[in-house]
């Protein structure tokens, strides 16, 4: 019965912004690490950023530090993705599960983010 539900993407110009929402359900949120994912049309799914339970320890992949940021809302079951500078390249289905080195969760609903040039 474990839900996640992400949202928030659309439509953005090269350089602008967009903050992600996933709401989860069906786990005990609180503790639970949480990771952002994302996955572009002929490519493997890659995790982009990860955070711990409490939200106090976070991790970026290479192609995106600087850029986004992940954050937690565990009053309202929510893990957030705010992406800045965003770039063509980050065109992808955007996803939230429980981090890579912990057994994944059932993929939930992904967001679509398409970066304009």
């Amino acid at each position: 019965q474990v839900q996640l539900v992400g949202s928030g993407g659309g439509l953005v110009q090269a350089g602008g912004s967009l903050r992600l929402p996933c709401g989860a359900s069906g786990l005990i949120f609180s503790n639970t690490g949480m990771a952002w994912y994302r996955q572009a049309p002929g490519k493997q799914r890659e995790s982009v950023a990860t955070i711990s339970n409490g939200g106090i320890v976070t991790m970026y992949a290479d192609s995106v530090k600087g850029r986004f940021t992940i954050s937690r809302d565990n009053a309202k079951n929510t893990v957030y993705l705010q992406m800045n500078s965003l770039k063509p390249e980050d065109t992808a289905v955007y996803y939230c599960n429980t981090p890579s080195h912990l057994p994944l969760l059932p993929w939930g609903q992904g967001t679509q983010v398409t970066v304009s040039s």
